[in-house]
Parts: structure tokens; sequence; C-alpha cells
């Protein structure tokens, strides 16, 4: 016995030595930055180094941003480096060392900012119209002069066809009491509908307003809002993402992360594209954050806080917020909404 122990050890020792005494690479690093990690700004050079925590020689150092390779170094002096990223937010640093006949990545997080603060904005209300104080507002979308919302509540979700002058509804369609009905956008004459947490969102013909099928989310965490470009639908799901589907299959092919100048930003829901930018709803906030679909970066910010006081009716039960973004595109006009509001407001976006 005592013999078998002694060449487990030795076995053990020769394993050890061939492994580099023993380090763990991974571990006996870190990455330091000259800048701080969660508010890095496009192309502004960043120097890197890797910091050891012990006594390694090191042959060598190759740094990535995601998976773009930005350099490498002989040992552990700083690189001294433009970075940047089309796409905004959250990325990973990461150092490939090598050193004692081994490598190992070493990573840390970094977030990519907004260069500038974004644009403050304040409104003019230009008309009202009615709306069915009935309605929990989740989507709103123009198409040519007929306006179509997705409401929701469990029990009481529904599609809903409009006449926006008289708040008629023309057509509707109740979905079943296990779903609850979120945003909804048109393209290719159909309307796409999400539901919340159901993990699943509908199909309708646009000329008939029948249902014709429906479509799983891929990675996206839930259902919140819609929009479209024409080519491309924008899907946001209550996180900093907002995701692009292919309209042809609703498959998520990318996303954005949403931030301003100073960190990432979440919760937006109800989405309408406006000349070339997402106009989003912040849930809990009676604001429009415009939003540019490239680079995630909130470029300016609608504060809508006093419109409510101009509601004469809200179904109150504590959530009755601003939610509803329409704009007409033949006409240029924008139309705002909230959940439980009896009024769609026709607004100007005006500059502070």
């Amino acid at each position: 016995m005592r013999i078998y122990n002694l060449l487990a050890l030795f076995v053990l020792s020769v394993i050890t030595w061939s492994c580099g005494n023993g380090k763990d690479l991974s571990k006996s690093f870190s990455i330091n930055t000259d800048k701080p990690a969660q508010t890095l700004i496009n192309g502004e050079s960043l120097a890197i180094n890797l910091k050891s925590k012990g006594t390694i020689e090191v042959d060598s150092v190759v740094y990535y941003l995601d998976n773009t390779r930005l350099g490498s170094k002989k040992n552990l002096s700083s690189l001294t480096t433009p970075i940047s990223s089309v796409k905004l937010g959250l990325k990973e640093l990461k150092a490939e060392v090598f050193a004692e006949g081994k490598s190992a990545f070493i990573t840390m997080p970094v977030t990519f900012v907004s260069k500038e603060a974004p644009a403050l904005y304040t409104y003019e209300v230009v008309d009202t119209y009615p709306h069915d104080v009935e309605s929990y507002t989740q989507g709103l979308e123009f198409y040519q002069d007929t306006l179509y919302e997705s409401v929701g509540e469990y029990g009481h979700s529904g599609l809903l066809k409009t006449d926006l002058k008289t708040g008629a509804i023309l057509e509707r369609i109740d979905l079943d009491k296990s779903v609850f009905a979120e945003g909804l956008t048109i393209i290719d004459s159909k309307i796409i509908q999400l539901t919340w947490k159901s993990n699943q969102g509908f199909i309708y013909d646009l000329s008939t307003f029948k249902k014709e099928g429906s479509f799983q989310y891929n990675k996206s965490k839930e259902g919140w809002g819609l929009c479209n470009d024409g080519k491309t639908i924008y899907k946001s799901d209550g996180t900093e993402k907002i995701w692009m589907l292919d309209p042809k299959n609703l498959n998520e092919l990318d996303y954005i992360q949403v931030v301003d100048s100073k960190k990432i930003r979440s919760k937006f829901n109800e989405l309408e594209w406006v000349n070339g930018k997402i106009y989003a709803n912040s849930y809990q906030f009676d604001s429009i954050s415009i939003i540019n679909p490239e680079t995630g970066a909130i470029e300016g910010v609608v504060d809508l806080r006093s419109l409510k006081n101009e509601v004469k009716s809200i179904k109150d039960n504590g959530n009755e917020v601003l939610n509803g973004i329409a704009y007409n595109a033949a006409t240029d006009k924008l139309y705002v909404t909230g959940k439980h509001w009896d009024t769609i407001f026709e607004i100007k976006i005006i500059k502070k």
C-alpha cells in the first residue's frame, strides 16, 4: 500500500510540474484599463494591460474586444489602441496570455455609452381624440388612416381596429384568457402581435383581420413592444435589448442594447418607427426615448409627465401610465395615449 501511495504521489507531482507548477493562469491575472470600464466612448484610445497576482514570466499577451483582435504585447506592458464598437452596450474585453508553456483567457466586461447626452424635448398638444377607457394600451400603430391597437391584461386582451376621430372600435379579436397581449406592428400585409410571458406571438391577415398563425420567441426574455422600418421588425423584451426580427419567419437575427451617456437602460415598452428612429415608451415613466437603431444610443428624451393631467378620465388601478405611440407617415403626425386613458393626443415635439 505504501509503494502504491508513493507511486501516486510521484505521478501527481509530474503532472503538476508539467502543467506549470499547478498555476491556473486564468486566475493569476486581471485586466487593467486607464479609463472606467463602464463608460467607454467609441473611438477613444484605451490603455490596457494585465496585472499579475504572482511571479509568472509572461511570453506574450493578445487583446480582443469580443472576437475582434486589438493587438498584442510581448510582456505585461500596456497596449494603447483606439477602441470602438458600432453597437453600444455591454462587451467583453479579453486577454489571451501565454506563459510557462500554457495559455489562458482573462476577461472583463466593458460598456460603451453614448458620447453625447440625449437632447431634451417637451411637447405641445395639437388635437385630442376619444379613446376607449377600457383599453389597456400595449401597442398602437397606423396603417393608412386606420388605427390598430393591441390591448392587454389577462381576460381582457385583444386586437382592435379603431376609428381615430370617433374612437369607435370597428373590429375586435379577443385573445384567450391565459395570455396577456403586448405590442403590435404591421408589415407585408400582416399584423404581428406579441404576448407578454407566453413566449409566443400571433400573425393576422391585415385585410381579413383573421389569425393565420403563431410564432415562438428565441433568446428574448418576454414580449413587450414592436415596430418596423419596412424591412426589419424591432422587438423589446423588458431588458436593455431591442431585437431585430426577420419579417418572413420572425426569427431573432441580432439586437442592439439601449444606452445613454451614463449607462445601459431597460424597460422599453411600446415602440414606434418615426423617420429613421425608434420612439419608445419607458415602462412606468411618462416619456419617450428616441433611439438610434444602428447604435442603440438614446439621442433624445421627450418629457410627457404633465400630459396625464390633461386626461379627463382614467380607469384607476395604479398602473395607468403613458403607453402607446402611433405615427402617421402620410400626414407626419404623432399620437400618444396611455393605459386606460380616455384620450388620444396628437402632439408636436419641441426641443427645450
